[in-house]
């Protein structure tokens, strides 16, 4: 039976048949840095074993000298955190101090409590350590809406940016979408619009509210509409792209990237193809507040729109005739589709 490299320090050596049984307990990082006293035990050449791996010597030698062949966790790294933590120097008293302060200033900042404080107590402290203290005892003037300040700010982290996707000159590599707020009558509906920003296939469709279930119904719709071949959709930071939206995007495995705020032309493609629709459809008489007659009306424009309007950016040519061979419209459908396959 094979034998296995014990490392310095251990007298004799380990079987393999041990080492390979439990190894099945250590991290994968922990199983990479076992891989290497493997190939050097077969090979015995530390150069050719850092050059196989890609490490450099010191790093080989620095595992070498913890590696104990009879405890594979000592492969594991160790955790980073010091072992003494730096704690914050205010005291019992200037905390309750601080929070009197702020209970009697509850609109005053930080650094006026800081003040305050100094005046009143003859010591100085910083405006850091007054809104340490503010956070820990939650004093805010309006609680309820600083938590959702905060749960925005927290959320607006991990949100993608537009400016982070590398852009690629391929038809459904990113679908724009936004949404026209419309007022008419004395009656408010919504429209949402997605249009490919290289191809320009567009879509649209009218709703009564901007819930992110119908914004997820509009997705469906145009990834049905795309033949499923949406790689990226971009859109601004509202509401109705969360929630249900989300999880349809999560679920059709398509990454979602955000605007950034008060910057609408990191979405300019959708917001030209915007006005493009109010121009030749909203102010050619075609409002209705009736979602299902205005949908049929905007589905003979969409169809104009896509298979016959000549487009400046395109070179005169209709969306539907550009890079057909990677982006087909219903691919059941010939180039004479018809109105219904956009209803």
């Amino acid at each position: 039976m094979s034998i296995a490299y014990a490392g310095p320090g251990v007298k004799g050596w380990l079987r393999l048949d041990h080492w390979s049984r439990v190894s099945a307990h250590i991290s994968p990082d922990a199983k990479r840095r076992l891989a290497w006293f493997d190939y050097y035990r077969r090979s015995k050449n530390v150069a050719r074993t850092c050059r196989h791996f890609g490490i450099s010597r010191k790093t080989f030698y620095s595992w070498q000298k913890r590696f104990m062949a009879h405890r594979l966790t000592s492969l594991e790294a160790k955790p980073s955190i010091p072992h003494r933590r730096r704690r914050r120097s205010v005291t019992q008293e200037q905390e309750l101090r601080i929070v009197a302060l702020r209970r009697s200033h509850l609109r005053y900042g930080s650094r006026k409590i800081a003040w305050l404080y100094r005046v009143e107590y003859g010591e100085a402290i910083t405006g850091w350590t007054v809104q340490k203290v503010i956070e820990k005892h939650h004093l805010y003037y309006r609680p309820v809406r600083h938590m959702r300040i905060q749960a925005r700010r927290r959320s607006a982290l991990k949100k993608r940016r537009i400016t982070e996707l590398k852009r690629r000159d391929v038809a459904g590599f990113l679908l724009c979408l936004d949404t026209i707020v419309l007022y008419w009558a004395g009656f408010k509906r919504y429209i949402f619009t997605g249009i490919d920003s290289v191809s320009k296939v567009a879509f649209a469709r009218m709703y009564t509210s901007k819930a992110s279930y119908n914004a997820a119904d509009f997705m469906r719709r145009l990834s049905l509409l795309l033949d499923h071949k949406i790689v990226n959709v971009g859109h601004d930071n509202g509401s109705e792209f969360q929630k249900d939206f989300a999880a349809t995007c999560a679920k059709m495995g398509i990454p979602q990237y955000f605007s950034r705020p008060r910057t609408p032309k990191d979405n300019a493609v959708c917001e030209r193809f915007n006005q493009t629709l109010r121009h030749e459809f909203l102010e050619a008489g075609n409002m209705h507040d009736d979602p299902q007659i205005f949908n049929q009306k905007l589905t003979e424009w969409l169809v104009e729109y896509n298979f016959k309007r000549p487009h400046q950016s395109l070179g005169y040519v209709p969306p539907i005739n550009y890079e057909a061979k990677y982006l087909r419209v219903l691919p059941t459908y010939p180039s004479r589709t018809p109105a219904c396959a956009f209803v």
